[in-house]
């Protein structure tokens, strides 16, 4: 079984029509005071976790949502259950309101994000023992510093296998943190800029990297898995219109994970993440897109001429 942690939020995602960089003079970076006018706002369903979860339903990949969230989470709820998505595991905080998430997008597809923790902060009190056994395997998305660590412990103290996603907690993590959560995943995420500047920051990199699956996500170029010496390319699927790169890193790792739970390879799971992702792009928001498991198949097919049975 797939446990999906990390945070459950309602983000709010904004268009700037220009680039930031044509904004941000170098010589005052250390003084920077800017306002952009955006031309296009939604308020939609996120999270790192409830993304994940979102495209996992829709894979109909059976999988536990295992977060916190608010006492405004009723309306998170009732989308889910209509994905005969278990929310049952769902810690619901009813004195505080849901992780809330601030994005504007410019038309580089830059990002600038800020972030209200809420309710997730009771993520680290979580207790993953009561819910996972050593067959099963943890997605330890972003749940913030003391959040992630703690599944990273609570995994090897059950020794359940985990995929260590620790992107958005680079800057809050320490280097002998950072060095224990690497050394014990059996799966290693996040873009170029992510995974380089892990191996800046990592002691022996190299050895300690031989025996686990690094997987590089790299946007429109597709993304490369790394394991056992061996090297695979995976190129994008090509999404139909491109309106917003929200949550397409989540959605590949949900189309990466449902190819773990079937058995997949991983040249297969790495095609399943970029078809999920290719889907997630044509929508606004990280939860907009929807596809059938035919359609997935399809485009599949389409893109890496092999036929998937889902």
């Amino acid at each position: 079984m797939i446990i999906v942690t990390g945070t459950i939020a309602y983000d709010y995602i904004m268009d700037f029509p220009g680039k930031f960089g044509d904004h941000i003079l170098p010589h005052q970076i250390h003084n920077i005071n800017l306002s952009f006018i955006v031309n296009k706002f939604a308020r939609r369903r996120g999270g790192t976790a409830g993304n994940v979860s979102y495209s996992l339903g829709l894979l109909k990949t059976p999988h536990t949502l295992f977060s916190v969230a608010g006492k405004d989470f009723d309306d998170y709820k009732k989308a889910f259950k209509k994905l005969n998505i278990d929310t049952d595991h769902v810690l619901v905080d009813k004195s505080n309101y849901t992780s809330t998430g601030f994005a504007m997008t410019d038309k580089k597809d830059n990002q600038i994000w800020g972030y209200f923790y809420g309710a997730a902060e009771k993520i680290s009190k979580l207790n993953l023992k009561n819910i996972a056994t050593k067959k099963d395997i943890v997605l330890i998305g972003p749940s913030g510093a003391k959040g992630s660590l703690s599944f990273v412990k609570q995994c090897v103290d059950l020794k359940s296998s985990y995929v260590f996603d620790p992107g958005f907690i680079l800057t809050q993590v320490n280097d002998n943190d950072l060095e224990f959560g690497v050394g014990h995943c059996n799966f290693l995420i996040g873009n170029d800029y992510e995974i380089n500047l892990i191996k800046k920051r990592v002691k022996k990199w190299k050895s300690m990297f031989k025996n686990k699956t690094v997987i590089t996500t790299l946007g429109e170029k597709g993304s490369k898995i790394e394991c056992n010496g061996i090297s695979y390319n995976i190129k994008p699927a090509k999404p139909k219109k491109v309106v917003d790169p929200t949550g397409a890193g989540d959605a590949w790792r949900a189309g990466f994970l449902a190819g773990m739970e079937k058995g997949f390879d991983l040249k297969t799971c790495g095609g399943m993440g970029s078809v999920a992702s290719s889907f997630a792009v044509e929508e606004y928001g990280t939860q907009e897109h929807k596809f059938s498991t035919k359609d997935f198949e399809n485009r599949y097919r389409q893109t890496y001429k092999s036929l998937l049975d889902l």
